[in-house]
């Protein structure tokens, strides 16, 4: 499971890189910066937990079953926060409304928030 974990944040780092440089360079011509800022803001938290899940995926006194919760939390918190952000500040490029699917951001970010005290308990329990 360590080794998926970081894998994973690796892959979801890289990817934040890719799409904050085609924030930066694709979209500049296309948005208002107002949604470039949207967009950027969806990047951030995806690299916020891209190292978190980097961090997790090295740490061994967390036993599996928590690492295992508190990936998925993190993992579905991405899926539904930042990329749902992506498809809203990206929303006027084409002819699907994003907007109807805009009640999934909540939602991602609570994930996210369950993965951070999820891990904050399983330090509290497990780190010296």
């Amino acid at each position: 499971m360590n080794r998926t974990i970081f894998i994973s944040g690796v892959v979801l780092g890289t990817l934040a890189v890719i799409l904050g440089a085609f924030a930066a360079h694709g979209l500049e011509r296309l948005l208002p910066q107002e949604a470039i800022d949207t967009f950027e803001t969806g990047v951030r938290y995806q690299m916020y937990h891209a190292l978190l899940l980097l961090v997790l995926g090295t740490i061994k006194q967390f036993p599996e079953t928590r690492k295992k919760w508190i990936f998925y939390m993190l993992l579905s918190g991405i899926a539904l926060f930042s990329f749902s952000i992506y498809f809203l500040a990206t929303n006027t490029l084409t002819d699907f409304d994003f907007k109807t699917i805009g009640f999934v951001t909540p939602i991602g970010g609570a994930l996210l928030i369950i993965g951070w005290v999820l891990l904050g308990i399983g330090g509290l329990r497990h780190l010296d």
